[in-house]
């Protein structure tokens, strides 16, 4: 079994999604020692953002592998006779993108560290997102609507917010952090997410310490299967 661990905050040791994260993963490893881990840090190596070059060469490789169809094939098509191709540039960005993407496709758990930004989650967790979002591999469009194809992955959310958005909360409309993983990785049909909450960390030492240990208490229940 594979696990692949993320980490996207940029507050170092400091973070408590960092620390929450890695109590996940402890846990995981415990119960199954014989677990293989990928671990890959997009704050210290982040993946590429999203680029008109990055789409063309993505929309280059659909194209060559037939998985395009209708008026975005047929204009990649007509690119391409017209002697249009992806520099090397972005034919590296682009392979980069792909090996997270692969790393994703080859696990069987997927661990997040997973802070709140301003309402959201940091772009450089945004940017390894975009990369799974690929269409035959995670997800596909077809008639009856969207099928997403990663049903068979658990996803484990490690969640960090300064202020209290939960369900009961009056700032809960203000979450589009949770939300909107919970929103991604349903779409490409992730149906085992959990998530492993630490929030109110701003709101002063005994209620961070508080939500802390409450958060790896839970992580601590955890198992790899």
């Amino acid at each position: 079994m594979q696990v692949l661990h993320i980490d996207s905050s940029i507050s170092g040791a400091q973070s408590v999604s960092r620390q929450l994260s890695a109590g996940v993963v402890a846990r995981l490893k415990e119960t199954s020692p014989g677990l293989e881990l990928i671990y890959r840090d997009l704050a210290a190596v982040p993946v590429p953002q999203q680029s008109p070059a990055i789409l063309f060469a993505k929309l280059t490789s659909l194209h060559e592998m037939g998985a395009l169809s209708g008026e975005i094939d047929a204009m990649i098509a007509a690119a391409l006779q017209g002697g249009a191709r992806p520099d090397a540039s972005a034919q590296s960005e682009f392979a980069t993108t792909n090996v997270a993407l692969d790393e994703f496709l080859a696990a069987d758990i997927i661990v997040v560290g997973a802070p709140m930004y301003n309402f959201g989650i940091p772009s450089q967790l945004k940017a390894w997102i975009d990369c799974l979002a690929a269409p035959g591999k995670t997800f596909n469009y077809s008639a009856a609507g969207v099928e997403g194809l990663a049903g068979a992955k658990r996803v484990i959310i490690a969640s960090a917010r300064g202020g209290i958005y939960s369900a009961a909360s009056p700032m809960a409309f203000m979450d589009h952090q949770e939300s909107f993983l919970k929103s991604f990785f349903t779409f490409i049909g992730v149906t085992d997410l959990t998530f492993v909450r630490a929030e109110g960390i701003n709101l002063g030492p005994e209620q961070k310490q508080s939500a802390l240990d409450s958060a790896l208490a839970e992580a601590a229940t955890l198992k790899a299967a």
